[in-house]
Parts: C-alpha cells; sequence; structure tokens
C-alpha cells in the first residue's frame, strides 16, 4: 500500500537538504522576501513557521536551539529583535507564498515567499485625472485668465 510521505526531497541527500532549508531559511529572515523553487518554498515555510514560533518564547533556550538550525548570528538577531516584536501576535500563518511564471530555463515552478507583516504595498501610480477642456483648449477665454492670476500671484510673492 502507498504511504504519503511527510516531505519533499528536493532531490538532494538528507545533509544537502537540511543544508539548502537551513541557508533559505536564513535569507528569508535576513531580506523578508525570497524568489525560489514553488517546492523549496513550501518546504522553507514548514522550517521558518517553526523557527517563528520557537523564537516567541524569547528565551535563551530557545535562541540556542534556533541558532543550531540557522547557523547565522545576524539571522538570529534579526529574529529575536525585529521580526518577532512584530510578528508575536499572530497565531502561525507567517508566511505567504505567491506563485510566478515557470522559470525560462526549464520551466520549473516558481515562487515568492515573503514574511507576511513584511510584504511590500506595491507603489500604484495615480490615474490622471482628465483636464478642464478650458485648461486644454490654447484660445479660451478661462485658460488665459488663469494664466494671467499665476503670473500676478507670483508676482505678488
Amino acid at each position: 500500500m502507498r504511504k504519503v510521505k511527510p516531505a519533499r526531497k528536493l532531490g538532494r541527500t538528507s545533509a544537502h537538504r537540511k543544508a539548502t532549508l537551513s541557508n533559505l531559511s536564513t535569507q528569508l529572515l535576513i531580506h523578508k522576501r525570497i524568489e525560489t523553487t514553488e517546492a523549496k518554498a513550501k518546504e522553507t515555510r514548514k522550517v521558518v513557521e517553526k523557527i517563528i514560533t520557537k523564537a516567541r518564547k524569547g528565551t535563551h533556550h530557545a535562541q540556542r536551539e534556533i541558532f543550531g538550525a540557522l547557523r547565522d548570528k545576524e539571522a538570529v538577531r534579526e529574529l529575536f529583535e525585529e521580526i518577532v516584536g512584530r510578528i508575536g501576535s499572530r497565531n502561525g500563518g507567517y508566511t505567504r507564498i505567491i506563485k510566478l511564471a515557470p522559470r525560462c530555463g526549464d520551466a520549473a515552478k516558481m515562487a515568492v515567499i515573503e514574511l507576511v507583516d513584511y510584504a511590500e504595498v506595491p507603489s500604484v501610480a495615480p490615474v490622471a485625472a482628465r483636464q478642464d477642456r478650458a485648461k486644454r483648449v490654447k484660445g479660451s477665454k478661462k485658460a488665459e485668465a488663469g494664466s494671467k492670476e499665476k503670473e500676478g500671484g507670483e508676482a505678488a510673492e
């Protein structure tokens, strides 16, 4: 009978897989957002969620355990000083995976994994409102009157 395995192997040995997930987790904690394959993103999510949950305890023991998994002082410092303070009130769901277009070289499914509270709001360019006809038409009396007021106002200053 077929048994469902709990995790993806990612085409690596166990030590290589552990190192890969550790590196991806470290980079995610430092940069708050990384682009990788969908399978790696889903596996990284499992690791990072457990690390952040453990960090919420804030104990020295938790800090030592997390350093053992990540092996990066900067990432651990960032996690305990900034990320836990910002995400601490959440009950799980600290990461988000957004699927992207396939990679050009090998058509691998790509995704962006990011920390939820650090998501950048895309800057929406303001839609230019339609200009008043009086300002668009050159010979308009309103347009001439408006330009004279501006010239007079600047001269007064």
